[in-house]
C-alpha cells in the first residue's frame, strides 16, 4: 500500500470510527471530511497522529483542532453551498479547507503572521480558489467583505464580539466556543435585532488573542 492509499484509508477509519459513529449525520460534511487531507496540514513530527482523534499542536501555541469538533462545528453552519464564510483563526487551514469545499468563499483571519502565511500557501498550493486569507485581529471581523452568510470562531473570546454580531447576515448562524476556564461551543441565531444563543457542548479552544491596544 503506498501512502497515499494509506492516507485514505486512516480518513475512511476517521470518518467511520470518530464521525459517523458520534452524532455527525451530513454526508456533505462527512464528504469533506474524507477528501481534505489532513496530515497536510499539521507538523512534520506528527504527521503519524494527523487522524487521531485529538487535537495536535501547530507552533506558536496553537492547535489543529480534533477531527471531530471540525466536523461537528461545520455541520452546525448548515452550509447549503453558495454562502459566503468568515472565518476567525485561520490556524493550520485545515478548517478553511473543509467549509471551502461546501460553501461558496471563505474569508479567513489569522493574527499570528507566520500561520497566515503558512496556510495561505499551502491552500494555493492544494489549489482552493475560494479562500481569501488575511494577517488580522479577528475580534473586529473582516468588515469589507461583510455582510456573511455563516461566521465560524476556532479560538474562544470571553463574550460574542460585536463587530462580529454586526457582520453576520439577518438570518445568519456563528458558531463559536464561548468563555475562558470553562468554555461552551455556541450556536447564534441572528432574527433581525435578536440574538438567538444555544449551548451544544462543552469544549477547550486556545483563547482568542488581540492585537495590542485594542
Amino acid at each position: 500500500m503506498d501512502q497515499q492509499d494509506k492516507f485514505y484509508h486512516l480518513r475512511l477509519k476517521m470518518v467511520e470510527e470518530q464521525l459517523s459513529s458520534r452524532d455527525i449525520t451530513s454526508q456533505k460534511v462527512l464528504s469533506a471530511m474524507l477528501k481534505v487531507e489532513r496530515h497536510k496540514f499539521v507538523p512534520e513530527q506528527y504527521i503519524s497522529d494527523a487522524y487521531g482523534d485529538f487535537p495536535l499542536p501547530i507552533g506558536f501555541g496553537q492547535t489543529i483542532s480534533q477531527p471531530y469538533i471540525v466536523a461537528l462545528m461545520t455541520q452546525l453552519l448548515e452550509l447549503q453551498g453558495e454562502e459566503k464564510v468568515l472565518e476567525i483563526g485561520t490556524g493550520s487551514g485545515y478548517q478553511a479547507a473543509i467549509l471551502a469545499e461546501l460553501c461558496k468563499e471563505v474569508y479567513t483571519i489569522e493574527i499570528i503572521p507566520e500561520l497566515a502565511t503558512r496556510a495561505e500557501r499551502l491552500l494555493k498550493e492544494l489549489g482552493y480558489k475560494n479562500i481569501f486569507v488575511k494577517t488580522g485581529d479577528g475580534y473586529l471581523g473582516w468588515e469589507e467583505h461583510s455582510p456573511y452568510d455563516r461566521i465560524i470562531v476556532t479560538c474562544a473570546p470571553e463574550h460574542i464580539p460585536q463587530p462580529l454580531i454586526d457582520q453576520l447576515k439577518d438570518g445568519g448562524i456563528m458558531v463559536l466556543p464561548l468563555g475562558s476556564v470553562y468554555q461552551e461551543l455556541v450556536v447564534v441565531k441572528k432574527q433581525g435585532n435578536k440574538i438567538i444563543q444555544k449551548s451544544i457542548i462543552p469544549v477547550r479552544f486556545v483563547p482568542m488573542i488581540r492585537e495590542k491596544n485594542k
